[in-house]
């Protein structure tokens, strides 16, 4: 329970943040998609190198460059496994193969779980920029309103004005001269 009001307690104080930097943003008459810092300018060599390495573990150039590695890999001691008296440098069932595989999942695991928790903090200042943005246009859409509704005000008193100088004017135009 503790947690739970802490968490609920760091989001009220997020949004206050939020609608603080909103009504700042709504005084001085600024835009608040400047206001958002470039994360991949601020990232560090180790986020850098996460990143590439996950998008070149992602991509199909790896999957066909790792499959290719694989079949010659298993081709070439296979070859050397038929030829009586060769000796291949990884015998059936290809350990040292499964050595290299288990090493570099071992390593591009972590390295691609680094790259999503980057892009999970990047996706969340997006949301909250989002957040400051659509908080910002529904109180400027508010605003408009009021001013609308004022204008409509006036307009009506306009109205109300000439309609009553309107009937003036035909009442002395109508009265029989004295």
């Amino acid at each position: 329970m503790r947690r739970r009001a802490n968490y609920l307690a760091q989001i009220a104080q997020m949004q206050q943040r939020s609608a603080d930097t909103v009504a700042r943003h709504i005084a001085e008459r600024k835009t608040l998609t400047g206001s958002q810092p470039d994360p991949s300018s601020e990232a560090s060599v180790g986020q850098r190198a996460a990143d590439a390495v996950a998008r070149f573990g992602g991509s199909w150039t790896f999957i066909g460059l790792f499959t290719l590695v694989l079949v010659c890999w298993v081709g070439v001691n296979t070859y050397y496994l038929g030829q009586h008296g060769r000796k291949p440098f990884d015998p059936y069932p290809y350990i040292l193969l499964n050595l290299f595989l288990s090493m570099l999942a071992s390593i591009q695991a972590p390295v691609i779980l680094m790259s999503q928790n980057r892009q999970g903090e990047i996706d969340r200042l997006n949301a909250r920029n989002d957040y400051e943005i659509n908080m910002k246009a529904e109180l400027e859409i508010m605003s408009l309103h009021e001013k609308m509704d004022a204008f409509k005000v006036q307009l009506m008193d306009m109205q109300n004005e000439q309609l009553r100088l309107l009937n003036q004017l035909c009442e002395t135009d109508s009265a029989p001269p004295a």
